[in-house]
């Protein structure tokens, strides 16, 4: 029985799947009703039952998340609601003005930071925990680009010298950050993870969501590695969001710039180790092409006084033709 009624199991097709270590099908049946099928040999309690525990909070927060259909977690899967190939990304390619769209996605990410957060969530009687982006947390994810991207262009000892030397001014300014980790934060809102659903926008990929920086959220969206945007489509989507946001925010704007600026940092630096890691540890070549881009991303926000030392010594040691192409040591 699928969603309450008996239905035909036509065929199952395997589906492009994302950087995680999910395998995604589509099964097919009777009476054009399709769901989608999500299977995690590891990490299955983040892949599997978190997610499905955090859709059903974003669920009863009327925010449009996969609805759980069925779950067999011995035998590694879950079966969720489809919500089509329709991606954001995919429409603001097409669009000659993108800020129309960007504007609606703004307005699900405001609606999203209305939630009460909570650092429990329970679901079929179970407690499931969002944790907090400590500075700890930063820390572990920007040392993915010292771990995993810096082997890659560097010599040894010149990367374990580099490392050691950025990593404490990071931290210094991971320490300088002034708003607290009170909102819902999806981690990876970017506009490949929202979907168009009839009328309505999707939200998957969930399964990393935590309690966050407010700005968190909104860098992923205008950082996003995959849609180029302009400086000025920069502002506009960041002007926007301050027109919408919650009026503390707005009170405390000076704050959250600052907060974005080395947030924007932080994230950037994190998703070359991460293009760095699929590459070398899952063998999944594809992400080489995406580290150009993000280098465009973090060298603008490098340009900022607030990170001159950090800029100066990745200058001297990464040259333009390295961030253009890797050559594997």
């Amino acid at each position: 029985m699928v969603n309450g009624k008996n239905m035909i199991l036509k065929k199952t097709e395997h589906i492009k799947g994302d950087a995680s270590h999910r395998k995604f099908f589509r099964k097919y049946y009777d009476k054009n009703f399709t769901t989608i099928l999500v299977e995690a040999k590891k990490e299955k309690f983040s892949n599997l039952e978190k997610y499905m525990a955090i859709n059903h909070f974003l669920l009863k927060n009327k925010i449009k998340a996969p609805r759980l259909i069925s779950e067999n977690l011995k035998r590694n899967f879950i079966e969720i609601e489809d919500f089509g190939n329709i991606s954001y990304d995919k429409i603001i390619k097409k669009k000659n003005s993108k800020i129309g769209t960007y504007k609606k996605l703004v307005n699900l990410l405001i609606n999203i930071q209305k939630i009460k957060t909570k650092k429990k969530i329970l679901f079929k009687g179970k407690k499931y925990f969002l944790k907090i982006y400590t500075i700890k947390e930063l820390n572990r994810e920007s040392d993915l680009f010292f771990n995993w991207y810096l082997p890659l262009i560097l010599k040894k000892k010149n990367s374990i010298k580099l490392k050691k030397i950025i990593k404490k001014k990071l931290n210094n300014l991971y320490k300088k950050i002034k708003l607290k980790n009170n909102f819902f934060t999806h981690r990876d809102f970017h506009a490949s993870n929202l979907m168009k659903v009839k009328k309505k926008i999707g939200v998957i990929d969930t399964q990393d969501a935590l309690l966050g920086n407010p700005s968190y959220d909104l860098v992923s969206l205008i950082d996003d590695v995959r849609v180029k945007t302009s400086s000025k489509e920069k502002k506009q989507i960041f002007d926007y969001y301050f027109k919408k946001c919650f009026s503390s925010l707005k009170k405390n704007k000076e704050s959250f710039i600052h907060d974005f600026k080395i947030i924007a940092l932080q994230r950037n630096l994190k998703i070359i180790g991460i293009f760095a890691r699929l590459f070398k540890r899952d063998k999944k070549a594809k992400y080489l092409k995406l580290i150009p881009y993000t280098w465009k991303l973090l060298d603008l926000r490098l340009r900022d006084p607030m990170f001159y030392d950090i800029k100066n010594k990745l200058d001297k040691n990464i040259t333009f033709q390295m961030k253009q192409k890797i050559k594997i040591l």
